[in-house]
């Protein structure tokens, strides 16, 4: 292939004019991006633009990595600083050909330089430039994954164990656990999960391996198998990582660490659990990134977003609730209140159990009910520390729900959590475990219910026309013309699921007079009907949105919603 300028290719085929190229030219100038980058980050082309002219006026061949299998032996043929510098992929080799996936074709210094380390003529193919990241990362950390297990299993016959314990290990488990394949692996395993966005990692001892799955979207999907010969170096490395106690193996034990994957830092929390074959690790992954308590990062649009903006802004006392069922992002919506609360004239004092996402500006308490430092005696100390906003992580207890409510009808803005399925029925929640109704009244200002929907992968989304009990089932009225609803076929991009993230579906009241008379009154059902009458869209609504917009599909909603539809 002669060399060939992108911009000159663009200007033939008529995807950008002259001018825009020159326009792109000079902004590139006081970048380090490519051309194609340049043109895409300022509106010039769109990416698909980009792949069919390269299609087009050089031949090369489009080839979608969200459907195909990369053999793992291509990880042998280009070292992994390589792909990585470059973003390009092995696909497939022969003895004197590479086939090699690049987001750029156009990149003569990638190609030159595979073809320098691989002795092997290159064939360019061009993909997305997500889908090759993705590609890269995950054969490299499988390759990484298989390459430490396989010395771990070498060094384990030979009795050699590399690298040295931390100073707190002084046996040989201690040794081999932090072994530098040991560490490779669980690096590559954090890593991994980075990449596919998990919440949890867990560790499964079996009868005759251990199993290593991740929670991805909120359901966990098998990753890799480690050899049962190989499961106390795993485990012990990761206790060491916590500060954990890597002798006692028949009591749970539950720690934390701190590492950079991906260039981003995470925090771990880690917990044990002795189990017939062995102990079981479970690792919660939370990401120390701002998008985490952005109003979009939690699906907040449209009405909602007004009603939300509304209900937190103007409400200077009392007590706002989120509710929702355990997994539905009540602590995402609790952190985005902080965040948006939080200023130099206020002191905001939240208690967490445990303290997920660190916020500069306020003051983070840590619960912990073995040294009696619990919701309700904290939360009596903070009221004589002048707060202005009190967040509570969790109420639990009819002695902390008091308090709270004593707190909010004194002139504070208590802001918490609590787990029932709805607006409604946390009432009911509240006056089961004690809480007076006439306090409930006074104090609660606006109720947020949510629940987590699975987005449809985008790479695999179809429509197609749904059936009338489908459409039904929704609450969607009888129509002239045919619905639209939306689904995933599967690929591997999501693991064959339809499915790729998640988005919130939420329902925002605030409390009227004519409601807290019903509360007060003890009568739900008097409170139903002051909600019926009141602006209020329950979380239906939002869910018929999100299906009619393609953000979800129905079998999602039925799935999440199912026992309320």
């Amino acid at each position: 292939m002669k060399y060939i300028k992108i911009g000159d290719l663009l200007v033939k085929s008529g995807a950008i004019t002259q001018a825009q190229l020159e326009q792109a030219l000079a902004l590139q100038s006081s970048t380090r991006e490519r051309l194609g980058e340049v043109l895409q980050n300022h509106g010039f082309i769109t990416e698909k633009q980009l792949i069919d002219t390269l299609m087009s006026q050089l031949g090369v061949e489009f080839i979608d990595l969200n459907n195909y299998n990369l053999p793992p032996e291509m990880a042998q043929l280009l070292p992994k600083n390589i792909a990585k510098k470059h973003m390009v992929v092995p696909i497939q080799a022969s003895r004197t050909d590479i086939h090699l996936a690049m987001a750029d074709p156009l990149n003569f210094v990638a190609i030159e330089e595979v073809q320098a380390v691989t002795r092997r003529r290159v064939l360019p193919y061009i993909a997305t430039k997500a889908a090759v990241e993705r590609a890269v990362q995950n054969l490299y950390s499988n390759q990484g994954a298989m390459r430490a297990i396989e010395d771990m299993q070498r060094d384990l016959l030979g009795n050699q164990y590399v690298g040295t314990a931390a100073p707190q290990a002084v046996d040989e488990e201690a040794a081999q656990a932090d072994a530098a394949p040991a560490i490779r692996l669980v690096n590559s395993i954090i890593e991994r999960a980075c990449t596919e966005q998990a919440s949890d990692i867990h560790l499964e001892p079996g009868e005759n391996n251990m199993n290593i799955r991740m929670r991805i979207d909120g359901s966990l999907r098998p990753i890799i198998t480690v050899p049962k010969e190989l499961q106390a170096s795993v485990v012990s490395r990761l206790k060491i990582m916590a500060r954990l106690d890597i002798a006692q193996k028949n009591l749970p034990q539950d720690g934390n660490a701190s590492v950079m994957a991906r260039q981003e830092a995470l925090d771990l929390r880690i917990s044990t659990l002795p189990t017939i074959y062995g102990e079981k690790v479970v690792i919660r992954l939370l990401h120390k990134t701002p998008e985490l308590v952005r109003l979009d990062g939690i699906g907040l649009a449209g009405d909602n977003l007004e009603r939300f903006c509304r209900l937190v802004d103007n409400t200077m006392e009392g007590v706002i609730l989120m509710v929702g069922p355990t997994g539905s992002g009540k602590t995402s919506t609790l952190y985005t209140i902080i965040d948006r609360l939080k200023s130099e004239e206020i002191n905001l004092v939240s208690l967490e159990d445990p303290v997920e996402y660190h916020i500069d500006g306020i003051c983070q308490v840590q619960i912990n009910d073995k040294t009696g430092l619990n919701f309700a005696s904290v939360l009596r100390s903070v009221l004589r520390q002048d707060p202005d906003i009190i967040a509570v992580g969790e109420i639990r207890d009819g002695e902390t729900a008091e308090i709270a409510m004593r707190a909010a009808m004194t002139g504070h803005l208590v802001l918490s959590t609590i787990h029932t399925n709805s607006a409604v029925s946390s009432v009911d929640r509240l006056l089961d475990i004690g809480v007076e109704s006439y306090l409930i009244a006074g104090a609660v200002k606006g109720i947020i219910s949510q629940r987590l929907l699975r987005r449809i992968c985008p790479h695999c989304r179809r429509a197609y026309t749904p059936m009338a009990d489908e459409a039904a089932m929704l609450g969607l009225p009888d129509s002239a013309e045919p619905y639209t609803f939306y689904r995933g076929e599967g690929c591997p991009e999501c693991f064959n699921t339809g499915y790729r993230g998640r988005i919130g579906a939420f329902e925002i009241l605030s409390v009227t007079p004519e409601m807290r008379r019903a509360i007060h009154a003890g009568s739900l059902q008097d409170m139903e009907q002051a909600i019926k009458k009141a602006e209020f869209q329950p979380i239906m609504s939002n869910c018929r949105d999100l299906v009619l917009r393609g953000v979800t599909s129905a079998a999602e909603v039925h799935r999440v919603l199912g026992s309320e539809l």
